[in-house]
Protein backbone atom coordinates (compact mmCIF):
# COMPACT_ATOMS: atom_id res chain seq x y z
CA UNK A 1 0.00 0.00 0.00
CA UNK A 2 1.36 3.15 -0.76
CA UNK A 3 1.28 5.56 2.08
CA UNK A 4 -0.76 8.74 2.28
CA UNK A 5 2.25 11.02 3.61
CA UNK A 6 4.52 9.91 0.94
CA UNK A 7 2.24 11.16 -2.03
CA UNK A 8 2.30 14.19 -0.07
CA UNK A 9 5.71 14.37 1.09
CA UNK A 10 7.29 14.89 -2.43
CA UNK A 11 11.19 15.28 -2.66
CA UNK A 12 12.13 18.21 -4.18
CA UNK A 13 15.35 19.58 -5.81
CA UNK A 14 16.49 23.21 -6.19
CA UNK A 15 19.64 24.54 -7.05
CA UNK A 16 21.52 25.78 -3.95
CA UNK A 17 22.14 29.29 -4.08
CA UNK A 18 25.76 28.91 -3.82
CA UNK A 19 26.61 27.57 -7.06
CA UNK A 20 28.39 24.80 -8.58
CA UNK A 21 31.22 23.10 -6.55
CA UNK A 22 34.43 22.97 -6.78
CA UNK A 23 34.24 19.65 -8.96
CA UNK A 24 32.14 21.35 -11.28
CA UNK A 25 28.83 19.64 -9.78
CA UNK A 26 25.64 21.96 -8.92
CA UNK A 27 24.83 22.12 -4.88
CA UNK A 28 21.70 20.55 -4.31
CA UNK A 29 18.97 21.03 -1.34
CA UNK A 30 16.66 18.50 -0.31
CA UNK A 31 12.98 19.43 0.64
CA UNK A 32 10.16 17.44 1.87
CA UNK A 33 6.61 19.12 1.46
CA UNK A 34 3.56 19.27 3.96
CA UNK A 35 0.21 20.52 3.63
CA UNK A 36 -0.45 22.79 6.39
CA UNK A 37 -3.69 21.45 7.07
CA UNK A 38 -1.75 18.02 7.34
CA UNK A 39 0.66 19.21 9.78
CA UNK A 40 -2.23 20.56 11.70
CA UNK A 41 -4.22 17.32 11.58
CA UNK A 42 -1.07 15.31 12.60
CA UNK A 43 -0.18 18.03 15.42
CA UNK A 44 -3.47 17.65 16.77
CA UNK A 45 -3.39 13.98 16.69
CA UNK A 46 0.15 13.94 18.54
CA UNK A 47 -1.43 15.70 21.23
CA UNK A 48 -4.27 13.57 21.50
CA UNK A 49 -2.60 10.75 21.70
CA UNK A 50 -0.56 11.83 24.55
CA UNK A 51 -3.74 12.58 26.56
CA UNK A 52 -5.29 9.35 25.60
CA UNK A 53 -1.92 7.11 26.58
CA UNK A 54 -1.79 9.19 29.85
CA UNK A 55 -5.19 9.11 30.80
CA UNK A 56 -5.75 5.64 30.12
CA UNK A 57 -2.83 4.05 31.98
CA UNK A 58 -2.68 7.15 34.95
CA UNK A 59 -4.06 4.83 37.55
CA UNK A 60 -1.58 2.31 37.12
CA UNK A 61 1.43 4.27 37.71
CA UNK A 62 3.85 2.92 39.88
CA UNK A 63 2.07 0.13 40.78
CA UNK A 64 3.77 -2.93 39.33
CA UNK A 65 7.99 -2.11 39.90
CA UNK A 66 10.01 -4.64 38.13
CA UNK A 67 7.25 -6.90 37.26
CA UNK A 68 4.30 -7.25 34.13
CA UNK A 69 1.11 -6.22 35.43
CA UNK A 70 -1.35 -8.31 34.80
CA UNK A 71 -4.01 -7.96 31.45
CA UNK A 72 -6.82 -8.28 33.79
CA UNK A 73 -5.12 -4.91 35.80
CA UNK A 74 -5.36 -2.76 32.52
CA UNK A 75 -7.96 -0.17 33.06
CA UNK A 76 -10.45 -0.46 30.37
CA UNK A 77 -10.52 2.62 28.08
CA UNK A 78 -13.97 4.85 28.69
CA UNK A 79 -14.86 7.83 26.33
CA UNK A 80 -14.97 10.80 28.86
CA UNK A 81 -11.36 9.79 29.87
CA UNK A 82 -9.83 12.34 27.09
CA UNK A 83 -10.79 15.05 29.47
CA UNK A 84 -9.06 13.74 32.45
CA UNK A 85 -5.32 14.95 31.44
CA UNK A 86 -5.72 18.33 32.09
CA UNK A 87 -4.20 18.49 35.27
CA UNK A 88 -1.54 15.89 33.77
CA UNK A 89 2.30 17.45 34.80
CA UNK A 90 2.98 15.00 31.68
CA UNK A 91 1.41 17.69 29.38
CA UNK A 92 1.70 20.75 31.43
CA UNK A 93 5.08 20.67 31.99
CA UNK A 94 6.44 21.21 28.21
CA UNK A 95 4.03 23.69 27.45
CA UNK A 96 5.97 25.82 29.72
CA UNK A 97 9.16 25.06 27.44
CA UNK A 98 6.54 26.43 24.45
CA UNK A 99 5.34 29.81 26.47
CA UNK A 100 9.25 30.51 27.17
CA UNK A 101 9.66 30.34 22.81
CA UNK A 102 6.61 31.97 22.14
CA UNK A 103 7.04 34.80 24.84
CA UNK A 104 10.80 35.16 24.34
CA UNK A 105 11.46 33.79 20.62
CA UNK A 106 12.96 30.65 19.23
CA UNK A 107 16.40 32.53 20.17
CA UNK A 108 15.24 32.20 23.30
CA UNK A 109 18.82 31.77 25.91
CA UNK A 110 19.19 28.76 28.42
CA UNK A 111 19.16 31.03 31.27
CA UNK A 112 15.91 32.88 30.14
CA UNK A 113 14.59 29.25 29.96
CA UNK A 114 15.74 28.74 33.16
CA UNK A 115 14.15 31.41 34.96
CA UNK A 116 10.86 30.96 33.06
CA UNK A 117 11.12 27.18 34.94
CA UNK A 118 12.28 28.48 37.83
CA UNK A 119 9.04 30.76 38.00
CA UNK A 120 6.50 27.56 37.68
CA UNK A 121 4.33 27.02 40.74
CA UNK A 122 3.25 23.57 40.22
CA UNK A 123 4.59 20.50 41.73
CA UNK A 124 7.38 18.35 40.33
CA UNK A 125 9.52 15.36 41.48
CA UNK A 126 12.70 13.85 40.83
CA UNK A 127 15.35 15.49 37.79
CA UNK A 128 12.28 17.99 37.55
CA UNK A 129 12.03 19.29 41.27
CA UNK A 130 16.35 18.71 41.39
CA UNK A 131 16.81 20.85 38.28
CA UNK A 132 14.40 23.99 38.96
CA UNK A 133 15.56 23.52 43.01
CA UNK A 134 19.22 24.41 41.77
CA UNK A 135 17.77 27.05 39.54
CA UNK A 136 15.81 28.82 42.43
CA UNK A 137 18.91 28.55 44.66
CA UNK A 138 20.99 30.59 41.89
CA UNK A 139 22.95 27.61 39.63
CA UNK A 140 22.49 29.16 36.34
CA UNK A 141 22.04 26.56 33.01
CA UNK A 142 24.39 24.24 32.53
CA UNK A 143 24.86 23.53 35.91
CA UNK A 144 21.63 23.10 37.05
CA UNK A 145 21.05 19.48 36.27
CA UNK A 146 24.88 18.76 36.33
CA UNK A 147 26.00 15.59 38.50
CA UNK A 148 27.76 18.11 40.59
CA UNK A 149 24.54 19.33 41.58
CA UNK A 150 21.94 17.04 40.62
CA UNK A 151 21.75 13.68 42.05
CA UNK A 152 18.88 12.64 39.32
CA UNK A 153 20.53 12.90 35.88
CA UNK A 154 19.27 9.70 34.14
CA UNK A 155 15.78 10.57 35.34
CA UNK A 156 12.60 9.92 32.80
CA UNK A 157 11.56 13.94 33.23
CA UNK A 158 12.76 15.34 30.18
CA UNK A 159 11.56 11.97 28.16
CA UNK A 160 8.18 12.99 29.76
CA UNK A 161 8.30 16.04 27.98
CA UNK A 162 10.22 16.32 24.84
CA UNK A 163 6.71 15.59 22.74
CA UNK A 164 6.58 18.77 22.47
CA UNK A 165 10.27 19.66 20.27
CA UNK A 166 9.13 17.50 17.88
CA UNK A 167 5.60 18.63 17.07
CA UNK A 168 6.57 21.85 16.12
CA UNK A 169 9.55 20.53 14.28
CA UNK A 170 8.14 18.60 11.06
CA UNK A 171 10.80 16.64 9.46
CA UNK A 172 13.43 19.39 10.96
CA UNK A 173 15.53 16.48 13.18
CA UNK A 174 18.24 19.24 14.78
CA UNK A 175 15.60 21.31 16.02
CA UNK A 176 14.17 18.69 19.09
CA UNK A 177 18.02 18.34 19.92
CA UNK A 178 19.17 21.62 19.48
CA UNK A 179 15.66 22.23 22.24
CA UNK A 180 17.02 19.27 24.27
CA UNK A 181 20.37 21.38 25.09
CA UNK A 182 18.40 24.41 25.94
CA UNK A 183 15.20 22.85 28.00
CA UNK A 184 16.39 19.26 28.64
CA UNK A 185 19.61 20.49 30.18
CA UNK A 186 17.45 22.60 32.60
CA UNK A 187 16.69 18.88 34.42
CA UNK A 188 18.55 15.72 32.92
CA UNK A 189 22.16 15.14 31.92
CA UNK A 190 23.86 13.05 29.12
CA UNK A 191 21.14 9.94 28.56
CA UNK A 192 18.43 11.96 30.60
CA UNK A 193 18.34 14.81 27.80
CA UNK A 194 19.30 12.33 24.88
CA UNK A 195 16.35 10.41 25.54
CA UNK A 196 14.38 13.78 25.33
CA UNK A 197 16.18 14.21 21.69
CA UNK A 198 15.62 10.65 20.81
CA UNK A 199 11.41 11.38 21.30
CA UNK A 200 11.68 14.49 19.65
CA UNK A 201 13.30 12.84 16.83
CA UNK A 202 10.46 10.21 16.16
CA UNK A 203 8.03 12.85 16.44
CA UNK A 204 9.41 14.87 13.67
CA UNK A 205 9.53 11.85 11.87
CA UNK A 206 6.11 10.97 12.17
CA UNK A 207 4.39 13.88 10.13
CA UNK A 208 6.56 12.12 7.02
CA UNK A 209 6.68 8.17 7.96
CA UNK A 210 4.54 5.68 9.45
CA UNK A 211 7.04 2.80 9.23
CA UNK A 212 7.65 2.50 13.01
CA UNK A 213 10.84 0.67 12.89
CA UNK A 214 12.56 3.76 10.32
CA UNK A 215 10.73 6.28 12.60
CA UNK A 216 12.87 4.76 15.66
CA UNK A 217 15.78 5.32 13.67
CA UNK A 218 15.53 8.70 13.12
CA UNK A 219 15.45 9.14 16.68
CA UNK A 220 18.51 7.36 17.01
CA UNK A 221 19.87 9.44 14.83
CA UNK A 222 19.18 12.06 16.61
CA UNK A 223 21.38 11.00 19.77
CA UNK A 224 24.99 9.91 20.10
CA UNK A 225 25.58 6.68 19.37
CA UNK A 226 27.80 5.68 21.91
CA UNK A 227 25.45 6.71 24.61
CA UNK A 228 24.13 4.05 27.02
CA UNK A 229 20.84 5.27 25.60
CA UNK A 230 20.92 4.40 22.30
CA UNK A 231 22.48 1.03 23.18
CA UNK A 232 18.96 0.54 25.32
CA UNK A 233 17.66 1.33 21.61
CA UNK A 234 19.40 -0.99 19.54
CA UNK A 235 18.78 -3.80 21.64
CA UNK A 236 15.02 -3.27 21.62
CA UNK A 237 14.85 -3.17 17.98
CA UNK A 238 17.16 -6.24 17.68
CA UNK A 239 15.45 -8.27 20.49
CA UNK A 240 12.14 -7.37 18.68
CA UNK A 241 13.20 -8.21 15.34
CA UNK A 242 14.59 -11.46 17.03
CA UNK A 243 11.49 -12.32 18.35
CA UNK A 244 8.56 -10.11 17.29
CA UNK A 245 5.76 -12.06 19.00
CA UNK A 246 7.04 -12.15 22.41
CA UNK A 247 7.06 -9.36 23.55
CA UNK A 248 7.50 -10.69 27.35
CA UNK A 249 10.66 -12.27 26.46
CA UNK A 250 11.97 -8.84 25.34
CA UNK A 251 10.66 -7.45 28.72
CA UNK A 252 12.66 -10.15 30.51
CA UNK A 253 15.93 -9.52 28.14
CA UNK A 254 15.42 -5.48 29.29
CA UNK A 255 15.33 -6.15 33.05
CA UNK A 256 18.36 -8.13 33.09
CA UNK A 257 20.31 -5.61 31.33
CA UNK A 258 18.85 -2.21 32.22
CA UNK A 259 17.83 -3.21 35.43
CA UNK A 260 20.13 -5.98 37.02
CA UNK A 261 23.01 -5.03 35.72
CA UNK A 262 24.98 -2.43 37.74
CA UNK A 263 26.97 -1.32 34.25
CA UNK A 264 23.92 0.07 33.46
CA UNK A 265 22.56 1.52 37.33
CA UNK A 266 25.77 3.92 37.41
CA UNK A 267 24.13 7.56 38.41
CA UNK A 268 20.05 5.80 38.31
CA UNK A 269 17.42 6.65 40.25
CA UNK A 270 16.32 2.93 40.21
CA UNK A 271 12.72 2.54 38.45
CA UNK A 272 12.45 6.53 37.14
CA UNK A 273 15.69 5.48 35.19
CA UNK A 274 15.41 6.74 31.73
CA UNK A 275 16.92 3.96 29.92
CA UNK A 276 14.73 1.36 31.72
CA UNK A 277 11.30 3.22 30.88
CA UNK A 278 12.57 4.28 27.09
CA UNK A 279 12.49 0.48 26.61
CA UNK A 280 8.89 0.29 27.86
CA UNK A 281 8.08 3.42 25.46
CA UNK A 282 9.63 1.29 22.38
CA UNK A 283 8.20 -1.97 23.51
CA UNK A 284 4.64 -0.73 23.26
CA UNK A 285 5.42 0.37 19.48
CA UNK A 286 6.97 -2.28 18.44
CA UNK A 287 4.87 -4.97 19.45
CA UNK A 288 1.44 -3.02 19.08
CA UNK A 289 2.32 -2.85 15.75
CA UNK A 290 0.33 0.30 14.97
CA UNK A 291 -2.76 -0.92 16.49
CA UNK A 292 -3.55 2.06 19.07
CA UNK A 293 -5.20 -0.01 21.58
CA UNK A 294 -2.57 -2.25 21.80
CA UNK A 295 0.82 -0.24 21.70
CA UNK A 296 -0.55 1.95 24.93
CA UNK A 297 -1.64 -1.68 26.69
CA UNK A 298 1.47 -3.25 26.49
CA UNK A 299 3.54 -0.28 26.63
CA UNK A 300 1.41 0.03 30.21
CA UNK A 301 1.51 -3.27 31.18
CA UNK A 302 6.11 -2.99 30.88
CA UNK A 303 5.06 -1.26 34.41
CA UNK A 304 7.37 1.09 36.33
CA UNK A 305 6.12 4.74 34.93
CA UNK A 306 3.26 2.98 33.08
CA UNK A 307 1.44 6.28 32.14
CA UNK A 308 4.31 8.42 31.12
CA UNK A 309 5.17 5.66 28.38
CA UNK A 310 2.25 5.00 26.96
CA UNK A 311 1.70 8.33 26.19
CA UNK A 312 4.72 8.94 24.83
CA UNK A 313 4.23 5.68 22.75
CA UNK A 314 0.93 6.59 22.02
CA UNK A 315 1.69 10.19 20.43
CA UNK A 316 4.53 9.04 18.11
CA UNK A 317 1.53 6.50 16.90
CA UNK A 318 -1.21 8.93 16.53
CA UNK A 319 0.87 11.49 14.79
CA UNK A 320 1.83 9.17 11.88
CA UNK A 321 -2.36 8.47 11.74
CA UNK A 322 -3.38 12.26 11.96
CA UNK A 323 -6.63 13.02 13.86
CA UNK A 324 -8.79 12.34 10.56
CA UNK A 325 -8.11 8.90 10.47
CA UNK A 326 -8.22 8.38 14.40
CA UNK A 327 -11.48 6.21 15.89
CA UNK A 328 -13.81 8.48 17.08
CA UNK A 329 -13.31 7.10 20.73
CA UNK A 330 -10.04 8.48 20.67
CA UNK A 331 -11.15 12.01 20.31
CA UNK A 332 -15.25 12.95 20.07
CA UNK A 333 -15.92 15.09 23.50
CA UNK A 334 -12.65 16.52 23.96
CA UNK A 335 -13.45 19.56 25.72
CA UNK A 336 -11.58 22.56 23.70
CA UNK A 337 -12.59 25.39 26.42
CA UNK A 338 -10.80 24.24 29.23
CA UNK A 339 -7.49 25.30 30.18
CA UNK A 340 -4.50 23.18 30.33
CA UNK A 341 -3.49 23.61 34.52
CA UNK A 342 -0.81 25.75 35.19
CA UNK A 343 -0.66 27.43 30.99
CA UNK A 344 -2.70 30.01 29.16
CA UNK A 345 -3.47 27.05 26.81
CA UNK A 346 -6.75 25.05 25.87
CA UNK A 347 -6.71 22.87 23.12
CA UNK A 348 -7.19 25.39 19.92
CA UNK A 349 -4.88 27.88 21.61
CA UNK A 350 -2.18 25.00 21.80
CA UNK A 351 -2.79 23.90 18.39
CA UNK A 352 -2.18 27.77 17.44
CA UNK A 353 1.27 28.21 19.38
CA UNK A 354 2.69 25.03 17.63
CA UNK A 355 1.91 25.79 14.15
CA UNK A 356 3.17 29.32 14.83
CA UNK A 357 6.45 28.39 16.30
CA UNK A 358 6.55 25.19 13.24
CA UNK A 359 6.04 28.17 10.54
CA UNK A 360 8.69 30.09 12.10
CA UNK A 361 11.34 27.00 12.62
CA UNK A 362 10.60 25.87 9.31
CA UNK A 363 12.08 29.83 7.92
CA UNK A 364 14.78 29.69 10.38
CA UNK A 365 15.58 26.23 8.99
CA UNK A 366 15.76 27.50 5.40
CA UNK A 367 12.47 26.35 4.25
CA UNK A 368 9.75 28.40 3.14
CA UNK A 369 5.82 28.29 3.21
CA UNK A 370 4.36 28.19 -0.31
CA UNK A 371 0.89 27.89 -2.10
CA UNK A 372 -0.10 25.03 -4.00
CA UNK A 373 -1.92 24.76 -7.44
CA UNK A 374 -5.14 25.12 -5.29
CA UNK A 375 -3.98 28.12 -2.44
CA UNK A 376 -3.52 25.96 -0.38
CA UNK A 377 -0.56 26.71 2.19
CA UNK A 378 2.29 23.84 1.83
CA UNK A 379 5.21 23.66 4.08
CA UNK A 380 8.43 23.39 2.14
CA UNK A 381 10.95 22.24 4.23
CA UNK A 382 14.27 21.08 3.71
CA UNK A 383 15.85 17.91 4.61
CA UNK A 384 19.07 18.07 7.00
CA UNK A 385 21.34 15.38 8.15
CA UNK A 386 21.00 15.15 12.15
CA UNK A 387 24.27 16.07 14.42
CA UNK A 388 24.07 14.64 17.67
CA UNK A 389 25.18 16.64 20.71
CA UNK A 390 28.48 15.77 22.17
CA UNK A 391 28.75 12.72 24.16
CA UNK A 392 28.98 12.91 28.04
CA UNK A 393 28.44 10.39 30.76
CA UNK A 394 26.81 11.25 34.23
CA UNK A 395 29.51 9.28 35.80
CA UNK A 396 32.69 11.03 34.37
CA UNK A 397 30.93 14.54 33.36
CA UNK A 398 32.43 17.77 32.11
CA UNK A 399 33.80 20.39 34.45
CA UNK A 400 30.92 22.30 35.87
CA UNK A 401 30.81 25.79 33.66
CA UNK A 402 30.50 27.60 37.75
CA UNK A 403 27.17 29.15 36.12
CA UNK A 404 25.35 31.22 38.60
CA UNK A 405 22.31 33.86 37.62
CA UNK A 406 23.56 37.36 38.23
CA UNK A 407 22.12 39.82 40.47
CA UNK A 408 19.48 40.86 38.13
CA UNK A 409 18.39 37.54 37.01
CA UNK A 410 18.11 36.47 40.71
CA UNK A 411 15.71 39.09 40.98
CA UNK A 412 13.27 38.04 38.28
CA UNK A 413 12.93 34.78 40.28
CA UNK A 414 9.52 34.58 42.04
CA UNK A 415 10.52 31.50 44.32
CA UNK A 416 13.70 31.63 45.63
CA UNK A 417 15.50 28.87 47.63
CA UNK A 418 18.11 30.81 49.00
CA UNK A 419 18.43 31.45 52.73
CA UNK A 420 18.12 35.17 53.90
CA UNK A 421 19.84 35.14 56.74
CA UNK A 422 20.99 39.22 55.59
CA UNK A 423 19.34 40.77 59.00
CA UNK A 424 21.76 38.51 60.57
CA UNK A 425 24.53 39.31 59.17
CA UNK A 426 23.56 43.33 59.29
CA UNK A 427 23.20 42.91 62.88
CA UNK A 428 26.72 41.19 63.37
CA UNK A 429 28.72 42.17 60.72
CA UNK A 430 27.49 45.63 59.58
CA UNK A 431 28.24 46.64 55.76
CA UNK A 432 28.71 42.97 54.42
CA UNK A 433 26.57 41.10 52.12
CA UNK A 434 25.73 37.46 51.96
CA UNK A 435 25.37 35.19 48.71
CA UNK A 436 24.31 31.70 48.22
CA UNK A 437 23.90 30.48 51.60
CA UNK A 438 22.54 27.40 51.76
CA UNK A 439 19.79 25.55 54.06
CA UNK A 440 21.90 22.88 55.63
CA UNK A 441 22.43 23.26 59.59
CA UNK A 442 19.91 26.27 59.95
CA UNK A 443 22.55 28.98 58.96
CA UNK A 444 21.82 32.40 61.01
CA UNK A 445 22.74 33.82 64.29
CA UNK A 446 24.05 31.22 67.36
CA UNK A 447 23.82 33.14 70.94
CA UNK A 448 26.88 30.83 71.53
CA UNK A 449 29.14 28.93 70.61
CA UNK A 450 32.31 27.04 71.57
CA UNK A 451 32.86 30.21 74.50
CA UNK A 452 31.57 33.35 71.93
CA UNK A 453 28.13 35.08 71.78
CA UNK A 454 26.43 35.98 68.49
CA UNK A 455 28.16 33.72 65.98
CA UNK A 456 26.82 33.73 62.60
CA UNK A 457 26.93 30.52 61.59
CA UNK A 458 26.59 29.70 57.46
CA UNK A 459 26.64 26.99 54.87
CA UNK A 460 27.87 26.25 51.75
CA UNK A 461 25.11 26.32 48.69
CA UNK A 462 26.09 22.81 47.39
CA UNK A 463 29.34 20.73 47.50
CA UNK A 464 30.54 23.39 44.60
CA UNK A 465 29.12 26.65 45.40
CA UNK A 466 30.80 28.20 48.38
CA UNK A 467 28.27 30.53 50.79
CA UNK A 468 30.09 34.78 49.89
CA UNK A 469 30.22 37.16 52.46
CA UNK A 470 30.96 40.30 50.92
CA UNK A 471 32.05 44.20 50.91
CA UNK A 472 33.89 46.71 49.27
CA UNK A 473 36.00 49.06 50.65
CA UNK A 474 38.44 51.91 49.82
CA UNK A 475 42.21 51.03 51.16
CA UNK A 476 44.16 54.29 52.01
CA UNK A 477 47.49 54.93 50.53
CA UNK A 478 50.30 55.52 53.49
CA UNK A 479 48.77 53.22 55.78
CA UNK A 480 49.21 49.07 56.53
CA UNK A 481 45.61 47.87 56.13
CA UNK A 482 44.30 43.82 56.87
CA UNK A 483 41.55 41.58 56.91
CA UNK A 484 41.11 39.75 60.24
CA UNK A 485 38.57 37.25 60.64
CA UNK A 486 37.94 34.55 63.70
CA UNK A 487 36.37 31.44 62.57
CA UNK A 488 35.53 28.01 63.64
CA UNK A 489 34.17 24.68 62.57
CA UNK A 490 31.46 21.76 63.46
CA UNK A 491 32.99 18.62 65.27
CA UNK A 492 32.21 16.36 62.67
CA UNK A 493 33.57 18.25 59.71
CA UNK A 494 35.70 21.23 58.31
CA UNK A 495 35.63 23.51 55.68
CA UNK A 496 37.85 26.03 53.69
CA UNK A 497 37.72 29.76 54.22
CA UNK A 498 38.85 30.80 50.28
CA UNK A 499 39.60 35.30 50.83
CA UNK A 500 39.55 36.56 47.55
CA UNK A 501 40.65 40.36 46.35
CA UNK A 502 38.71 41.54 43.41
CA UNK A 503 37.41 38.55 41.87
CA UNK A 504 40.79 37.00 42.70
CA UNK A 505 41.99 33.94 44.56
CA UNK A 506 44.71 35.32 47.76
CA UNK A 507 44.08 33.01 50.31
CA UNK A 508 42.99 29.26 51.56
CA UNK A 509 42.54 27.90 54.61
CA UNK A 510 41.16 24.99 55.82
CA UNK A 511 38.73 25.06 59.09
CA UNK A 512 39.18 22.06 60.86
CA UNK A 513 40.54 20.14 64.00
CA UNK A 514 43.62 19.70 62.82
CA UNK A 515 43.86 24.03 62.16
CA UNK A 516 42.13 25.27 65.22
CA UNK A 517 43.48 26.37 68.11
CA UNK A 518 42.68 24.92 72.03
CA UNK A 519 39.92 27.58 72.10
CA UNK A 520 38.35 25.76 68.58
CA UNK A 521 39.14 29.25 67.24
CA UNK A 522 41.40 30.38 64.08
CA UNK A 523 42.39 33.57 63.88
CA UNK A 524 43.00 34.05 59.94
CA UNK A 525 45.37 37.64 58.82
CA UNK A 526 45.29 38.47 55.49
CA UNK A 527 47.29 41.71 54.43
CA UNK A 528 45.28 44.28 52.21
CA UNK A 529 48.62 46.99 52.40
CA UNK A 530 49.31 45.50 48.77
CA UNK A 531 45.90 47.56 47.22
CA UNK A 532 46.55 50.57 49.08
CA UNK A 533 45.37 53.57 47.56
CA UNK A 534 42.51 51.27 45.25
CA UNK A 535 38.86 52.60 45.78
CA UNK A 536 35.88 50.06 45.38
CA UNK A 537 38.14 47.26 46.37
CA UNK A 538 35.92 44.02 46.48
CA UNK A 539 36.85 41.70 49.50
CA UNK A 540 35.32 38.05 48.99
CA UNK A 541 35.24 35.89 51.73
CA UNK A 542 34.11 32.25 51.01
CA UNK A 543 32.88 28.90 53.16
CA UNK A 544 33.62 26.79 50.32
CA UNK A 545 32.81 23.03 51.32
CA UNK A 546 35.42 20.64 51.45
CA UNK A 547 34.07 17.13 51.22
CA UNK A 548 30.63 17.73 51.96
CA UNK A 549 29.89 17.09 55.57
CA UNK A 550 29.35 19.01 58.45
CA UNK A 551 30.52 22.25 55.94
CA UNK A 552 29.02 25.03 58.13
CA UNK A 553 31.60 28.18 58.70
CA UNK A 554 31.17 29.83 62.02
CA UNK A 555 31.78 33.28 62.74
CA UNK A 556 32.85 34.95 65.45
CA UNK A 557 34.57 38.66 63.78
CA UNK A 558 35.18 40.07 60.15
CA UNK A 559 37.09 43.20 60.42
CA UNK A 560 39.01 45.36 58.52
CA UNK A 561 41.87 47.19 60.29
CA UNK A 562 44.29 49.62 59.67
CA UNK A 563 47.57 49.03 62.38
Amino acid sequence: MVKTTLKIAVIVFALSLAGCTGQGKKDTVEYRKLPVKEYRDKLKAGWLGQIVGVSWAAPTEFKWKDEIMPLEEMPTWRNELINEAFNQDDLYVEMTFLRSLEEHGLDVSIRQAGIDFANTEYPLWCANEAGRRNLRLGIAPPDCSHPAFNNNPHDIDYQIEADYSGLIAPGMPNVPIALGEKFGRLMNYSDGMYAGQFIGGMYSEAFFEDDILKIIDAGLACIPAGCQYAEMVRDVVAWYKANPSDWEATWQLCQEKYRNDPEYQKKSNGGIDVKINGAYVLIGMLYGKKDIEQTIIISTRCGQDSDCNPSNAAGVLFTTMGTSNLPDRFKENLDEETKFSHTPYNFPELLNVCEKLAREYIVQQGGRIEADSNGEELFVIPVKVPVPSSLVFSWDPEPIANSLFTAEEMAQIRHLALVDIQGDLDKRFPGWTIAYCGSDMQPGLRETYKGKKNVLLTHPLTRGMPCVLTKVIDIPAGKQTRLKAEVSHHDKGDWVLVIRVNGSVQKEVTIGKDSVNEDGWLEVLFDLTPFAGNNNVKIDLENKANGWSWEAGYWNDIRVEQL
